[in-house]
């Protein structure tokens, strides 16, 4: 049961753990801050005793048995390419997370507390640069935070693929796809993950137009509407979303979709990497037709098939 404090539908806000990681410079000691959507974090414990594995990459520090789950653990220092301060590990933690319905533990070196932000706060990270050091595709997107620091949200995901945990599953048989006619939108931040959904559209014989957050899928809309007027529902067949994106989520997106009567019957179907089973329930209480787990191929094509079938007159 949702408490008077719980994130509502639209209110376009994420929780993040607000977690820490310290670095090492020429004798210097320097804090680094850093979030996870609470969304995607199962919980936070001291640092288990670790099986190492031989021939992995270095920033994996082991495995071990979480309640008869075999989980890998990654130093998230040692991936960043950080130089740790000596015994720093001491007062570490691990995260256990649970994103593309795979656990996998990441080790920090402190966790802090559970911040409310909103999306419209988080700018995508793309001003960082090789030379700063840091590697921006590491990074999804910066908030500022108390006391003019800078909070930076990061791309587990990729850590994730670089392992070889996951993998999209785009193979189908295009002969045995039903094809469509019309327009659907996608809406990612992520480059790749926009591309995966708009080759699976494209397949299937929509014309697909591509936004990278809830405000600029709006603005598509509204030119949408400038072109077709009351018309546009027989155009636009359908809007693919993800729900974490900087500026405004699909959530919000949608609530405010939902809330315009030129736009409101237009199915849509959430499409994330959060693979709990309260953004799924969010997500329907937010007007999504569907919420798909990325990325298979054959329960996306079916499930587009579906909703599109529903909505022809």
């Amino acid at each position: 049961m949702m408490d008077d404090n719980s994130l509502k539908i639209g209110s376009n806000e994420m929780e993040l753990v607000d977690f820490r990681i310290f670095k090492e410079d020429n004798g210097e000691i320097y804090e680094g801050i850093y979030g996870i959507n609470v969304s995607k974090v199962r919980e936070i414990i001291k640092v288990p005793s670790l099986t190492e594995l031989p021939g992995t990459p270095e920033f994996i520090e082991g495995i071990f048995d979480l309640r008869e789950v075999v989980i890998p653990v990654v130093n998230l220092a040692k991936w960043m390419g950080i130089n740790e301060p000596a015994n720093i590990h001491q007062s570490s933690r691990v995260i256990i997370t649970e994103f593309n319905n795979v656990l996998i533990g990441f080790i920090v070196h402190d966790a802090k507390r559970i911040r409310r932000i909103s999306w419209s706060n988080i700018e995508p990270a793309t001003f960082i640069s090789s030379a700063s050091g840091l590697d921006g595709n590491k990074i999804t997107g910066v908030t500022k935070i108390e006391d003019d620091n800078v909070l930076l949200i990061l791309d587990l995901e990729s850590v994730v693929q670089e392992l070889g945990l996951y993998e999209p599953d785009t193979e189908i048989q295009v002969k045995s796809l039903e094809h469509f006619k019309g327009i659907a939108m996608v809406l990612d931040d992520s480059s790749t993950a926009r591309k995966i959904v708009t080759d699976a559209l494209e397949k299937m014989g929509f014309d697909v137009i591509g936004a990278v957050d809830g405000e600029e899928g709006l603005n598509k809309l509204e030119e949408l509407y400038k072109n077709y007027g009351d018309k546009l529902e027989d155009h636009l067949k359908i809007i693919i979303s993800d729900v974490e994106m900087p500026k405004m989520d699909g959530f919000h997106f949608a609530a405010q979709m939902k809330d315009d009567q030129r736009f409101n019957q237009i199915p849509i179907v959430f499409n994330s990497s959060i693979s709990d089973h309260f953004s799924e329930d969010r997500g329907i209480e937010a007007g999504g037709e569907a919420y798909l787990v990325k990325f298979k191929a054959g329960e996306f094509y079916e499930q587009v098939a579906r909703i599109v079938h529903a909505h022809m007159k």
